[in-house]
């Protein structure tokens, strides 16, 4: 084995290497008292929402939670079908089922996202909503999903989860539907050091409900209005978020150089699918939360790259949503089922250097060519 390593992501750097940075914002808010749902949380809210264009924005405990109180605001009763793609976390679907309705996972189009034409053959008298995953920093082709829930009378919410920063024709993922989930995970391109969420609307009304649902029923005044639950962003937590939100856009640039970098030197290798490259001027503008892509020999290259001290990931356990039988799912999506035999993610993050990209690139050029 080699004695060099580039992890798939350097946990201990997501601290080190803002060490002086995150012990004060510590120290300030220490020293101040100022755990729950304090003046750094109402700052951060008000700067995500600026950020993303979205009317509020509601710092909540993680995206899953974000996701659930949104469907939860929008009011699905039992026996409501709402469509997602199955090349999407778990999460996705079980905030369907746990806010009571029924996820009905379906295919993945040409760009690896929900494909309009499998949500469209869908529907039926069930059918209520549609959520839309916003993966791996790219945004869905929003007019077409947007046109057939228009058309069809359903809602929308967006598991944005991986796409803070993403636009599809200038727009915002998580602008378009209802509401939309964001995750601070501290893997995500904006993390926090823990678990931390949130959601972001236009709508008046769903901002009410999700705020009270957030924090025991409570309204923006304090007034039990509604059962709620506890789910609020850590103070602390949207301080760092407050704090890294203000060079967002600098490491949004950086991972998409890492993205041309490999679209540079891998781009030629007919084995391999890489997902699309950082156009300017196009209809999409992704942030690469993830750079996953589709590879013949897909678990020997996996394995000669952890040889050579690189880290990987085939995401969610190398399983779609519809496959984990035991939770009632029995459709069959052959071109998810043939995704997942394929898929695997290269390290994407601001500790790799340009030097370790073009490492993993030798290495996987090696595999097919060596």
């Amino acid at each position: 084995m080699t004695s060099r390593s580039v992890p798939f992501f350097n946990y201990p750097r997501a601290y080190l290497d803002d060490r002086d940075d995150l012990l004060r914002i510590f120290t300030e808010v220490g020293e101040r008292g100022a755990f729950i749902m304090q003046k750094d949380l109402r700052d951060f809210e008000s700067a995500l929402a600026a950020y993303t264009g979205a009317k509020y924005a509601i710092g909540v405990a993680n995206a899953t939670d974000g996701l659930e109180l949104a469907w939860m605001a929008i009011g699905l009763r039992p026996g409501d079908e709402v469509i997602c793609c199955s090349h999407t976390m778990l999460a996705t679907a079980a905030s369907i089922k746990t806010a009571g309705g029924v996820p009905v996972p379906v295919e993945l189009g040409p760009d690896n996202l929900i494909d309009p034409d499998a949500v469209e053959a869908a529907i039926n008298p069930r059918t209520v909503g549609i959520m839309p995953t916003q993966l791996n920093g790219r945004t869905c082709d929003m007019d077409r999903i947007m046109s057939i829930a228009g058309k069809k009378g359903l809602f929308v919410a967006e598991d944005a989860a991986q796409a803070l920063g993403s636009k599809f024709r200038g727009k915002h993922a998580g602008t378009f539907g209802l509401a939309a989930a964001i995750s601070f995970f501290p893997a995500k391109v904006l993390g926090c050091l823990g678990d931390g969420g949130g959601v972001i609307t236009n709508d008046d009304g769903i901002y009410d409900k999700v705020y009270q649902l957030h924090d025991h029923g409570r309204d923006i005044n304090g007034e039990v209005k509604s059962w709620g639950r506890n789910s609020r962003l850590d103070n602390l937590q949207a301080a760092i978020l407050n704090y890294r939100l203000l060079s967002y856009g600098k490491v949004i640039q950086r991972r998409r150089a890492i993205a041309a970098i490999y679209q540079a030197r891998l781009g030629g290798l007919h084995e391999l699918e890489l997902p699309p490259a950082p156009v300017e001027n196009s209809d999409h503008f992704d942030i690469y939360q993830n750079y996953e892509l589709q590879a013949d020999r897909r678990n020997e290259l996996k394995e000669h790259l952890r040889i050579n001290g690189i880290g990987t990931l085939i995401q969610w356990g190398g399983k779609a949503v519809h496959q984990w039988e035991r939770l009632g799912f029995t459709v069959k999506l052959p071109k998810v089922e043939r995704f997942f035999e394929r898929c695997i993610m290269l390290p994407m993050n601001m500790f790799v250097s340009d030097d370790d990209v073009h490492y993993v690139c030798d290495n996987v050029v090696e595999f097919y060519r060596g």
